[in-house]
């Protein structure tokens, strides 16, 4: 665990490194190549968020952990959302914001984003971010059961 100093500060830093850890062993990546785990996180927080009305950002920020929170508000415009995006516009938005090459596709490297984001969000919330969004795009998206 990180030591900040102050306890809020190292919990978040703690939940932050364990999603990254999690993207990075589905692949795996080594701890150096963090930078790879950080982007394909904020591409996939940015992609989802810019996708979702100000409301529902807003709640599902709201179950982020601190540090994960300010990656998912950085540069959000709530001026400009939804966007309204299909699956592979979603897909194409993750790879913008993701320029390294995948095993396996941006598509699966989204679905395993959103399996260790899963662990941070409360049920309820993850069903209705599910239930909102269209077929196509619920389906990259791991259903409401935790791992």
């Amino acid at each position: 665990m990180a030591d900040t100093g102050y306890s809020s500060f190292n919990t978040t830093v703690d939940k932050t490194n364990r999603v990254l850890k999690e993207i990075e062993h589905a692949y795996g990546w080594p701890k150096e190549r963090r930078n790879q785990s950080y982007a394909a996180l904020r591409g996939v927080l940015h992609a989802l968020r810019d996708r979702l009305t100000v409301q529902e950002a807003a709640h599902f920020g709201a179950e982020l952990p601190l540090l994960m929170r300010g990656i998912f508000y950085e540069g959000w415009n709530p001026d400009r959302v939804p966007i309204k995006m299909n699956r592979d516009d979603l897909l194409a938005r993750v790879r913008q914001e993701f320029p390294f090459e995948v095993k396996d596709g941006i598509e699966q490297l989204t679905r395993t984003v959103f399996g260790a984001l899963r662990l941070h969000v409360a049920d309820g919330e993850w069903q209705k971010i599910r239930a909102g969004l269209p077929k196509d795009l619920a389906e990259l998206i791991p259903s409401d059961d935790r791992p």
